[in-house]
């Protein structure tokens, strides 16, 4: 071989070598990539489960937060019992957490502190989305959450009716304003609140202890349901007893003592407590203004209608007998403030407990009657504010084998302290905006035991 073709034949060995090599080399990095291919897949999934573990925690933590405050401010409700705060508090959680159909959690709740607090524990299995591969079909998330209560929560109005559908309704264009309360029906019916059109109300809580039903209503919170109902709250209360009948002099009243009728029109006079029996009626342009005391209204109705105002402050309105009622008229003035002291202390209206047969709008004037019940109730007699200046009601409203209607189209009890209302039913239709306030030292005004101020926080402990 010449000198001249040695190298070249030395080139391509060297270049065929060469090229074996790198394709050796190739392939010994794909080995290694085959072999660390299932390390890094692991590795992925594991930090993709890891991120859905941490998201699913954080949402069950939330969920748990906020059934931990819903419970807590169920228990401070005057009354309530520890199943009602126990169940109130698990359907908060059941709302938020939405747990998906494939996974098992369970969730407890549980009062504590003496009735101071509310803890609640969950724990949920969720499957994972590489189980097999891990070796680790499902793992557990765990959440506590604890809400600790300071003081009662301001219970502003109960429906006592254990049955009926819409013992606590709204319709129409109702609306409610109760931020700072809670607002509840004892009905156990599956509509035992019953909200629908157009009607928005918004309080601290909402509980039914039958079921809710609200389509096309804006109620905020939803109402919790399967509530424990609350015993009348105000059953206790001392209530007036009748006394001799009262006879107008014929410059008020020119009825009065010949018929024993309480009629006033066109007069301006100011009243004395004591009983009206066959009810009072005030009409035309009077102003009449209450002296303070108890006003017993016997055997009949209190109508206040045309352009007729009535106006006192710490009075009592007691009603009593199958006859009596209550109407303020659209266009009447109606400004009315409870009692500091007994009697009748801190009620504004209140009513004999029991009802034989009461009559309804019993006067022969063709009034548009309110509307009906949702359903078919009890006997009760019927307090019907038409007002649409009725802007102040102090007090609390205690109607124990009564209707409360509102059927306004201006704002009610707006420039009130506080209003409480415990009635049998509670309708509201029409426009009004009813407010329940509780700017309670606003007033020297007391709240009866058992629904007022009962000031305190809801927080959370960890």
């Amino acid at each position: 071989m010449s000198p001249a073709r040695r190298p070249r034949r030395l080139g391509a060995v060297l270049s065929a070598r060469g090229s074996a090599f790198l394709r050796d080399r190739r392939g010994a990095v794909m080995i290694v990539f085959v072999i660390a291919l299932p390390v890094l897949f692991g590795v992925v999934s594991a930090a993709v489960e890891y991120g859905r573990l941490l998201q699913r925690r954080a949402q069950l933590q939330s969920a748990a937060d906020a059934a931990a405050l819903a419970g807590g401010s169920m228990l401070k409700l005057v009354n309530a019992d520890d199943d009602a705060v126990r169940s109130a508090a698990l359907q908060v959680f059941a709302a938020q957490a939405r747990t998906p159909p494939d996974r098992v959690s369970t969730s407890n709740a549980s009062v504590t502190d003496r009735r101071g607090g509310v803890e609640i524990a969950v724990e949920e299995t969720v499957p994972t989305l590489m189980g097999k591969l891990l070796s680790l079909p499902s793992m557990t998330v765990s959440v506590q959450s604890k809400a600790q209560v300071v003081g009662l929560l301001r219970l502003c109005a109960l429906a006592l009716d254990t049955a009926a559908k819409g013992a606590l309704s709204l319709q129409k264009a109702a609306q409610v304003t109760a931020l700072d309360c809670s607002i509840y029906s004892n009905s156990r019916h599956a509509q035992g609140i019953l909200a629908g059109d157009s009607a928005v109300a918004r309080a601290q809580s909402f509980c039914s202890a039958g079921g809710y039903q609200g389509a096309g209503a804006n109620l905020v919170p939803v109402p919790i349901t399967q509530c424990a109902p609350i015993p009348d709250p105000l059953k206790d209360q001392v209530l007036p007893v009748p006394g001799s009948c009262i006879m107008l002099p014929s410059y008020i009243s020119p009825k009065s003592a010949t018929e024993g009728k309480n009629e006033i029109k066109d007069v301006t006079a100011t009243l004395s407590p004591g009983t009206y029996c066959n009810g009072l009626k005030i009409s035309g342009m009077s102003r009449i203004t209450l002296n303070p005391g108890v006003y017993v209204i016997k055997d009949g109705p209190l109508v206040v209608e045309q352009k007729a105002s009535l106006s006192g402050t710490e009075v009592g309105l007691f009603f009593t007998g199958d006859k009596g009622g209550l109407r303020f008229d659209k266009d009447t003035t109606v400004s009315l403030a409870a009692r500091s002291a007994a009697p009748m202390a801190g009620l504004l209206i209140a009513e004999e407990r029991t009802v034989a047969s009461p009559v309804v709008a019993p006067l022969d004037e063709p009034v548009p009657p309110a509307p009906p019940p949702p359903s078919g109730t009890k006997p009760l007699r019927e307090y019907r504010i038409v007002s649409d200046n009725t802007r102040t009601m102090l007090g609390t409203i205690y109607l124990p084998a009564g209707r409360l209607v509102i059927d306004a189209k201006k704002p009610v009890a707006d420039q009130s302290a506080y209003t409480v209302i415990v009635a049998q039913m509670i309708n509201l239709y029409e426009g009004p905006n009813l407010f329940l306030n509780t700017n309670y030292g606003a007033t020297t005004v007391p709240v009866p035991d058992g629904v007022g101020p009962k000031v305190g926080a809801v927080s959370l402990a960890r």
